[in-house]
């Protein structure tokens, strides 16, 4: 399971291994090590076996036979679909979203979903239904969320590869805890149907350990659906020729100033320094940048907190129509009920409003790369969290909302922008916890961001790191 999914995908091509040889292997992981990490909430063995055996040496779908894991945000036909809450119930989707359709269709076996905060609200993984998922490289911190779940799974070697979604950094903040590559694409370019037809903040992706994987995974997930809203231009060519051509001497530019108050821990800062460094002995031009954001945070906070919270309120709707059920304190954890209530209560512009001011900000932040190719920043702003730090079911949710942003300053503003921006866990901290940096481009520009992370994966290679949990 610690192998590229391409390579596993090419044993079973020729005959080297089975499909439900690859699937058993992961069974027997998630056997061995999810009652310790709680990554996944729903196994299907039966299903993903039943999957395996129908696929035979010879085929020639690109991940043929290869396991994998699916966010229990996205409905998946005949699974259990939660969001992390007890609204949702026994609520079982009768479809796929288009993207584990696609999923599908390149021939990979999911085996389950993977545990997620209620609704995706928090950069941690620990729901009151589910429980918290752990983090493989210490089981006392957390994974990141609010992809967690599927962090946790790809770290520890019970799939090679995840789905994940981001919609404040929600792939990019657990790949930066779990040693992993996390790209958040840029806006659009992964169908968010059938149920939606675009989406502001969440971009559908994956978590991997190397950035060609990622770029692969993104050439299968891409590409407009009928009835998309909206959608970015088409690539000139594959994203996964992206990493294995250099990126050219481009005009990096680097920041530490967040875009919201929160202190930033040395170590991230020290990070951003040493990749600074690396990239200029790899030949590029960095400098360092004060970024338009450094004096508007408390605006782009209380806007953010607007569009952000409509969209969880969305989703606890949601939830309360597919259950049959109100949203209520008793189904909701106390955050996601305080954000209901707060929403039922906005005035009917609040919403539009609140976005208007995101998008006026969004052109002056945008504005930055008329003069730079790529932005560099920490992953985090501090290390992984202790589980229990950030409760949403503590007596003062609206202050652990405000501590999650101050864990993760860096990442939501980019979904805000809708560039895109790749998590690379570059280096190793002291603690022995991964610490990464972020990479941002320009609009529509993924293949950049590629072959950028894949030249400083060569040059500092973290791929076969492992948790003491899994190398012992």
């Amino acid at each position: 399971m610690f192998k590229p999914a391409g390579e596993l995908a090419g044993m079973v091509r020729s005959g080297e291994v089975s499909s439900r040889e690859l699937v058993q292997a992961s069974l027997d992981a998630i056997g061995e090590l999810n009652g310790e990490l709680n990554a996944f909430v729903h196994v299907d063995p039966e299903g993903a076996l039943a999957a395996a055996d129908a696929i035979a040496q010879g085929d020639e779908r690109p991940f043929a036979g290869v396991p994998i894991a699916i966010k229990d945000g996205a409905p998946a036909k005949g699974w259990p679909m939660s969001a992390g809450s007890d609204l949702f119930g026994d609520f079982i989707p009768q479809h796929d979203a288009f993207v584990v359709r696609r999923i599908r269709d390149a021939g990979f076996v999911p085996v389950g979903k993977t545990n997620l905060p209620e609704f995706g609200i928090l950069p941690v993984t620990e729901p009151r239904r589910h429980g918290p998922t752990r983090n493989p490289w210490d089981p006392g911190r957390t994974p990141g969320g609010s992809s967690g779940g599927s962090a946790s799974a790809v770290a520890a070697g019970m799939v090679p590869v995840a789905h994940g979604s981001d919609g404040g950094g929600s792939i990019r903040i657990p790949a930066a805890c779990c040693g992993l590559v996390g790209l958040k694409n840029n806006r659009m370019r992964i169908s968010r149907g059938p149920d939606l037809g675009e989406d502001f903040l969440v971009q559908d992706g994956v978590l991997t350990r190397t950035v060609a994987e990622t770029a692969e995974l993104l050439d299968l997930l891409a590409g407009y659906e009928p009835g998309d809203a909206n959608w970015p231009p088409p690539q000139a060519e594959p994203f996964a020729t992206a990493p294995r051509r250099e990126p050219g001497r481009l005009r990096i530019r680097l920041t530490t100033t967040p875009p919201l108050e929160a202190e930033l821990d040395a170590r991230a800062e020290q990070a951003v320094r040493d990749a600074a460094d690396l990239l200029a002995e790899l030949g590029h031009e960095v400098d360092e940048v004060e970024p338009p954001w450094a004096g508007h945070g408390e605006e782009l906070e209380h806007a953010f907190v607007r569009v952000f919270c409509t969209d969880i309120a969305m989703a606890a709707y949601f939830g309360g129509i597919v259950s049959g059920r109100e949203p209520s304190a008793e189904l909701m954890e106390p955050l996601s009920w305080e954000i209901w209530r707060g929403v039922n209560d906005y005035g009917g512009l609040d919403y539009p409003l609140a976005k208007v001011r995101l998008e006026a900000q969004t052109r002056a932040i945008v504005g930055m790369w008329s003069d730079h190719d790529v932005l560099l920043t920490p992953g985090l702003g501090q290390r992984p969290v202790p589980i229990g730090e950030i409760d949403s079911c503590s007596d003062d949710p609206w202050e652990d909302f405000r501590a999650s942003g101050r864990f993760t300053p860096f990442t939501a503003i980019f979904n805000v922008t809708g560039q895109p921006a790749i998590s690379v866990p570059l280096f190793q901290g002291d603690d022995g916890l991964p610490l990464a940096v972020q990479l941002v481009g320009p609009p529509a520009r993924e293949d950049l961001q590629l072959s950028l992370a894949a030249q400083l994966e060569a040059a500092r290679p973290w791929a076969d790191r492992r948790p003491d949990l899994v190398s012992a």
